[in-house]
């Protein structure tokens, strides 16, 4: 569910720029992802939780749409990025 404070600090210092770079389009991709993993453990749980679901999906949108920016940016940054977070490349 909610990604927790020192997990999210992790988060940013492995993929920001700074330590307090936290807007930058791969900590957000990096922060959905973990985000989507643990809904997507909530959801194994509880298959008709039609909101949360929703809300997953809302989130997958989001992370598809940040990852398409990165990769018309720079296509070994998103290379990379997929990679060490175990998405598979599927953005046209």
């Amino acid at each position: 569910m909610a990604v927790s404070k020192e997990r999210k600090a992790e988060l940013v210092a492995q993929y920001g720029k700074g330590e307090k770079d936290s807007g930058s389009a791969e900590v957000q991709v990096a922060l959905l992802t973990e985000r989507i993993k643990g809904l997507t453990e909530h959801m194994k749980v509880h298959p008709k939780d039609f909101h949360t679901r929703r809300g997953l999906l809302m989130l997958v949108g989001k992370r598809r749409r940040l990852l398409s920016y990165i990769k018309a940016r720079n296509i070994e940054e998103y290379r990379t990025l997929i990679k060490s977070l175990g998405i598979r490349d599927n953005i046209q």
